[in-house]
C-alpha cells in the first residue's frame, strides 16, 4: 500500500481537531429502517444487518448538494432494487481542514461501512482518518487525483471531474474570435485549479492572447478580485471547477454580465448560478457513478477497483438569461457538443 505523506500534510490540525463540535453536520435520510450493525465490506448483508454510508462535502455550495443528493437518491434506489438496508448520514465540512479532521475522527469511531467525501480536500482528509480501520473511502469529484496523491491506496477509489480546459477555451474563441485579454478567477487554496489554471495559461500563450490572474479565498476576496478584472477591461474570464469562486458564483454575475464580460467555468452549476457557459461533467449522473461505486465496494470488496474512474463529460451548459444580458449568441455552441439551456436559480 502506498505511504500516506498526506498525513504530514493534514496532521498539523489533527490534535486541535477534537475540540470541535459537529454542529457543521448536517442530518441525513434512512432509505430504510436504522440496522443493528454494519456489515463488513465485502460482503452482502445478513438478516437484520446493514451499510451505514457517511457523505462529506467539503462545503455547502451548489455543486457539493447536487452531487450529495444524487448519491443518497442513488442509494435509496440500490436498497429497494435490492432488498438491502442502506442508511447515511450528511456532513458538511464548511472548507475547513479542521472540521473535516473532526468529522472523519467521529464517522471511523462509529463504524460506518463507507465514507463518500465529495471534494479534494475532503478526500485527503478522509483518507488520513480511514488510514487504520481501512474504511473504504469512495471520493467525488476530484478534478485531479494523481496531482493531489489519491491514488495507489487500496482502501480509496471514486469519480474525477477532470476538465477539458482547452475545450472550454475554444468556446470562448468560437464565441467571440477577437477576445484579446482573459482574466483568470481561482483559488490559490483549491488544489483542484492548479493544473487547469496552468493549462489555461498554456493554450492563451499559443493564441498570443493576454491573461491577467485574479485570486481570492473567501467570498468577499472574489466579489473583489471580480472587480479587478472588470476594472481590467478582459474580455472574458475564465474559472476551474473551483469550490471558493462557485460559492460566492450568484455574487458577481449580475457584474460581470453588466460589463459584458462572459464568465467560462469548469461545471454547470456555476452556470446555474448565472456564470455564462461551460462544458463538462453533469454532477447527478457523477453522483450515482459514485453511489454505484459504494455498492460495488462494500458487496465486492476494494480489489476489483480502480484507482479513480474519470466521468465523461461533452455537455455545453447556457445560461440564457445571462447570454441574454451580455447580447451573446450562443448558437456557434450547438456544433461543439450536446447543448444545455438554463436559468439563474439560487439552489
Amino acid at each position: 500500500m502506498k505511504k500516506l505523506n498526506l498525513k504530514k500534510l493534514l496532521s498539523l490540525t489533527a490534535a486541535v481537531a477534537l475540540t470541535l463540535s459537529l454542529a457543521a453536520c448536517s442530518g441525513g435520510t434512512a432509505s430504510s429502517p436504522s440496522p443493528s450493525a454494519s456489515a463488513p465490506a465485502g460482503s452482502a448483508p445478513a438478516a437484520g444487518e446493514g451499510y451505514k454510508v457517511a457523505v462529506v462535502k467539503q462545503l455547502d455550495h451548489a455543486s457539493m448538494d447536487e452531487i450529495a443528493n444524487a448519491i443518497t437518491g442513488r442509494l435509496d434506489e440500490i436498497a429497494a432494487e435490492k432488498g438491502a438496508e442502506i442508511t447515511y448520514q450528511v456532513f458538511s465540512g464548511q472548507n475547513d481542514q479542521s472540521t473535516l479532521t473532526q468529522i472523519g475522527s467521529q464517522i471511523v469511531a462509529d463504524g460506518y461501512s463507507a465514507i463518500v467525501p465529495i471534494g479534494t480536500l475532503a478526500a485527503q482528509v478522509m483518507v488520513v482518518a480511514a488510514e487504520d480501520s481501512k474504511t473504504p473511502v469512495i471520493f467525488a469529484a476530484v478534478s485531479d487525483p494523481a496531482y493531489n496523491d489519491l491514488t495507489g491506496i487500496d482502501y480509496l477509489t471514486g469519480t474525477s471531474d477532470a476538465l477539458n480546459t482547452e475545450f472550454i477555451l475554444d468556446m470562448m474563441l468560437a464565441q467571440n474570435p477577437d477576445t484579446a485579454k482573459v482574466g483568470l478567477l481561482y483559488s490559490k487554496s483549491e488544489t483542484n485549479s492548479a493544473t487547469p489554471i496552468a493549462e489555461a495559461k498554456t493554450y492563451l500563450d499559443g493564441k498570443g492572447i493576454a491573461y491577467v490572474e485574479a485570486t481570492a479565498n473567501t467570498n468577499d476576496e472574489v466579489i473583489a478580485a471580480a472587480s479587478s478584472l472588470i476594472a481590467d477591461g478582459v474580455d472574458a474570464v475564465f474559472t476551474p471547477t473551483d469550490n471558493v469562486v462557485m460559492a460566492a458564483e450568484l455574487a458577481i454575475y449580475e457584474d460581470l454580465a453588466a460589463a459584458g464580460i462572459p464568465h467560462y467555468t469548469g461545471a454547470d452549476s456555476f452556470v446555474r448560478n448565472g456564470a455564462f457557459a461551460t462544458c463538462g461533467v453533469n454532477y447527478t449522473g457523477l453522483g450515482a457513478q459514485t453511489a454505484d461505486l459504494v455498492d460495488q465496494a462494500l458487496t465486492e470488496g476494494m480489489d476489483g477497483l480502480e484507482d479513480f474512474y474519470k466521468v465523461s463529460g461533452g455537455i455545453i451548459t447556457v445560461n440564457t438569461e445571462t447570454a441574454a444580458a451580455l447580447g451573446a449568441d450562443y448558437s456557434v455552441f450547438a456544433d461543439m457538443g450536446d447543448l444545455v439551456e438554463v436559468t439563474t436559480t439560487a439552489e
